[in-house]
């Protein structure tokens, strides 16, 4: 009988036997329990996966000292940026609905409608959603003559044809652009026109207007008591009392104010932000003590802010961001970010836990 073969079975390594490692199978995962929030997965995403770019000086000695050192030695930015980029921030804030600004004066000449087209252009150019001002003067106001004319026509063509505009590019047709994107409703120029724009009148404009715009400045005319004044304070947000320098143009501000606490608008003073424009300070400063004037409106409103003479703005105008002086532009920055101070959820700059 022939033998019966052995089961065959892998040789033996000279070390012996390897250990056998086993890697368990992982759990499963609980159900998560009802009502529980579902964690997802991380995404393996660019910015997940990919280290973050050094980001080096921008302007100055800084920048130069970076390249020269082949990105080796990065002082970082100078505070002079630093602030910039936070003012920048400040004004770039979200909103979720239309901000509305007034801007007040109860003397001509200081430069209101100046300051409004100024201020619009600065939110305009550094926020992405749309800014129009708007000429609530009930006479010939000149706000249209601080962006290019695009078109003749006025607040009173859009009222007329409300009922027709259903889109942005409806209400485009009634306003002028400028180059930094802020927009112009010019107000009634004819002087044949009588009929006065009423407080009914700004407030159907206002309704149109915030339905496509984020941030909505109005230029009012110097009398307080005029038809449209009393739908401006209603529906503003906050209060720009603008100011000259001179003795003359606080004391007109400072009685713009009086009115308002007399008339029931004690929140809106307090809340408000006082402008001094056209200011020359240093060796060209006149005789008028400013700190004494900025030390008055601080004790009154919310926040003072200094817009310097420009002699571009002198000019009157169309205005130019670009034709402006540095320092000018920085307060008008400056300007723009306290105004956004007071958005809806925005942390205040003077809150020290924000």
């Amino acid at each position: 009988m022939a033998p019966v073969p052995a089961e065959w079975t892998a040789p033996t390594p000279p070390e012996g036997n390897a250990p056998l490692t086993v890697t368990p199978a992982p759990a499963p995962a609980p159900d998560p329990a009802p009502g529980a929030e579902l964690v997802p997965y991380l995404d393996p995403s660019t910015v997940a996966l990919l280290s973050t770019a050094t980001q080096g000086p921008s302007v100055g000695w800084r920048k130069w000292v970076y390249r020269a050192s082949g990105r080796l030695i990065n002082p970082g930015e100078s505070p002079k940026v630093i602030r910039h980029n936070s003012l920048v921030a400040q004004v770039q804030q979200p909103l979720r609905e239309c901000y509305r600004i007034a801007m007040l004066s109860q003397k001509g000449g200081v430069g209101k409608t100046t300051i409004t087209a100024t201020l619009g252009a600065t939110f305009a150019g550094h926020r992405g959603d749309r800014v129009i001002a708007v000429d609530a003067n009930p006479d010939r106001g000149t706000l249209n003559q601080k962006v290019p004319l695009e078109t003749p026509a006025t607040v009173r063509h859009l009222l007329r044809d409300a009922e027709g505009i259903a889109a942005y590019s409806d209400v485009r047709q009634y306003t002028s652009q400028g180059p930094s994107r802020l927009e112009v409703l010019a107000s009634e120029s004819d002087p044949a026109v009588s009929e006065a724009f009423s407080a009914e009148d700004y407030t159907r404009a206002v309704e149109i207007l915030e339905r496509f715009y984020g941030v909505v400045l109005t230029d009012c005319g110097t009398g307080m008591l005029h038809s449209a004044m009393s739908a401006v304070l209603e529906k503003a947000d906050v209060l720009l009392v603008v100011s000259s320098g001179s003795v003359d143009g606080a004391r007109s501000a400072a009685a713009t104010l009086d009115w308002l606490d007399a008339h029931g608008h004690e929140d809106m003073v307090r809340n408000s932000i006082a402008v001094l424009n056209g200011v020359r300070r240093g060796k060209r400063s006149t005789r008028v003590d400013l700190d004494k004037v900025v030390d008055h409106f601080a004790r009154r409103c919310r926040a003072v802010c200094e817009v310097p003479f420009d002699p571009h703005l002198e000019e009157g105008a169309e205005i130019s961001l670009d034709r402006l002086r540095a320092d000018t532009r920085e307060s008008l920055l400056e300007l723009a970010a306290v105004v956004a101070d007071g958005f809806p959820g925005a942390r205040r700059q003077s809150d020290p836990t924000a």
